[in-house]
């Protein structure tokens, strides 16, 4: 049978990223490909007598294991909401918090309650591969916008807004962007809001990475000086306690998150239990910001270990970000070459990287650069993976 598939999907192709984790399977290959937190990043014995605790009672095991509410449990909801306010002015009077399915639903559901087919959605050029093809799925039209060594273009946003009268969407990822590691400035941050309120465009905020700093100052989030209700704030549980988990929640007014409910309810009906369950008590029985100033310190190490390679082994045309934080540094060949074939010949010495054209707002578009995770492999992976690859952009680039 010859399959006619929707106008939203035919076109979509797979995430480059879960393609080449196929590939990570083979435990020779060096995986700098990932978005993985470490391993050794989780407080597993702790959610053992978390989950232990929960089903060793019979009224606390029927709650996990049974239907609940769209928008999440209510006391972990209210967790959310005053962790948000007290650590970083976040949620005004007409906010809202729900509990989503890991960051990425978040995500989808923004562009989902706001954007028709044909609308525009701003994004930082390279952008999150994710949110793309989400947006893509819902029919919207991408415009990307280039990110400078501060932040997305301020002349450029501005020649957007001005020029596509339909866009709804600005979608930024200020703190630690995945691909680049690069951080949105204060200065920036404030400028993007004065032009999204100017020309009536909402902002979605994601935040996945904010609380993994290991160096230089805390920089507010843009939703932290919301006043006028047109910023989506996403964060997750996924970087500071488990990826697996898929717990993640958005702040927002209150009317978009009551539409992204009657969503949510359409597609998941509610996120993970259980799951709430753990997140809910391990804020109110353990110190999570002593767990997530350990997680800062090992991503610090290893994104210095990082660091310290590529200068060492990488050749001087070679450019490349040093973040504060996060879990991604980003690095380009000169002009004119294409990092799609140089991933290509990586892998074949057993070295994984995500090529930059895969995080372009126009995916037909080639790129010179690629990001690297140092969060997924283990130290000596990382100097080793570094010489390699050194070695094959040499014979590349020849």
């Amino acid at each position: 049978m010859e399959y006619r598939f929707s106008n939203k999907v035919s076109g979509l192709k797979p995430s480059a990223i879960r393609e080449i984790f196929k590939s990570l399977t083979d435990p020779s290959i060096i995986a700098f490909a990932a978005g993985n937190p470490a391993a050794e990043s989780f407080p597993t014995e702790d959610i053992k007598k978390i989950a232990d605790k929960i089903f060793s009672d019979s009224s606390l095991a029927t709650e996990a294991l049974q239907y609940s509410v769209t928008e999440g449990k209510t006391h972990f909801r209210d967790q959310v909401a005053a962790r948000l306010k007290d650590k970083f002015s976040i949620g005004r009077e007409n906010d809202e918090t729900i509990i989503t399915t890991g960051g990425q639903q978040g995500l989808d559901l923004a562009c989902k309650v706001l954007c028709n087919e044909g609308d525009v959605v701003i994004c930082e050029n390279p952008s999150f591969i994710g949110a793309l093809n989400a947006y893509r799925s819902y029919g919207t039209r991408l415009v990307g916008v280039d990110l400078e060594e501060d932040g997305i273009s301020l002349e450029g946003l501005e020649n957007v807004l001005k020029k596509e009268k339909n866009a709804k969407l600005l979608y930024i990822i200020p703190t630690f962007q995945n691909p680049t590691g690069k951080t949105t400035s204060l200065e920036k941050r404030k400028a993007v809001y004065r032009l999204c309120r100017k020309y009536g465009v909402v902002i979605l905020e994601d935040n996945p990475y904010g609380e993994l700093r290991f160096a230089g100052e805390d920089v507010p989030p843009i939703k932290s000086f919301d006043e006028e209700g047109i910023v989506i704030y996403s964060g997750s549980f996924s970087k500071i306690l488990s990826a697996g988990m898929r717990i993640g929640f958005v702040c927002a007014p209150q009317e978009i998150v009551q539409k992204m409910v009657v969503c949510k309810q359409t597609n998941d009906v509610h996120s993970n239990i259980f799951f709430q369950m753990v997140c809910s008590q391990y804020i109110d029985n353990y110190d999570l910001d002593a767990h997530i100033a350990e997680v800062r310190k090992l991503y610090g190490r290893k994104c210095g270990l990082m660091i310290d390679a590529m200068e060492k082994y990488f050749d001087d045309s070679i450019t490349f970000t040093r973040p504060e934080g996060g879990i991604f540094v980003w690095a380009a060949m000169p002009e004119g070459y294409d990092s799609a074939a140089l991933a290509r010949e990586a892998l074949k010495r057993k070295v994984a990287i995500v090529p930059g054209s895969t995080f372009n707002p126009d995916s037909n578009k080639p790129s010179n650069g690629f990001r690297l995770n140092y969060s997924t492999p283990t130290d000596a992976q990382i100097t080793e993976g570094i010489r390699i690859l050194s070695e094959v952009m040499r014979d590349f680039m020849k």
